[in-house]
């Protein structure tokens, strides 16, 4: 079971395995953390289902399967930290997220995280791993969650308080009936730690 970290400077951060999260139009990137929040790691690209909801039902899955005790979903602030269509999208998504945690009765929190420039520097640490950049669409999304979730588990560990902007939960009664998928597997790349135990 999760425990808590706690420090005269600021409120409890829960510990444990974390998800972070990269929203995008067609894809949405994930990654995962080891129990002590020192390493944000590459797990998988699901395609977008908004139809059926079955990338955010992996999703959960995956956060149930790992026992995440925190999920970080990445907002795409303008330089100016103003909103667009883009944040409106990922705020759309950690909603999504909370309906499906309320559905299957998982009560897990959610935090949006500024994410300004996390694909672009995504491209460039993929550029300077040497991959070819027409190679970069597949895996891209993977790496954008991880720069966001190290920088939420960074900070965490330098404040030693939560970080982000907690999304309202939901109750059961409260989140949309989505009747299960028979076919969920809208994954695109799965990297090679989302076949790690994920205790290690």
């Amino acid at each position: 079971m999760a425990s808590d970290a706690a420090g005269p400077a600021g409120t409890p951060y829960p510990v444990g395995p974390k998800l972070g999260v990269d929203v995008g139009e067609v894809r949405v990137g994930l990654a995962g953390c080891d129990r002590d929040g020192m390493l944000a790691t590459p797990i998988r690209t699901l395609k977008r289902d908004r139809r059926k909801n079955s990338d955010v039902r992996i999703l959960v899955r995956e956060a149930l399967e790992r026992g995440a005790v925190q999920i970080f979903v990445g907002l795409p602030r303008k330089l100016d930290g103003q909103e667009g269509a883009s944040a409106e999208m990922a705020r759309s998504y950690a909603d999504r997220i909370l309906d499906e945690l309320a559905r299957v009765s998982l009560e897990l929190p959610v935090h949006l995280v500024d994410e300004r420039l996390s694909t672009v520097s995504a491209h460039r640490s993929l550029h300077l791993a040497g991959l070819d950049s027409r190679k970069h669409r597949m895996v891209v999304d993977q790496v954008a969650a991880v720069e966001i979730l190290q920088h939420a588990i960074d900070m965490q560990r330098s404040r030693i308080r939560d970080v982000g902007d907690p999304v309202p939960g939901r109750t059961a009664e409260q989140a949309p009936n989505l009747s299960p998928s028979p076919n969920e597997e809208p994954v695109i790349e799965q990297s090679q730690s989302s076949r790690r135990n994920p205790e290690s």
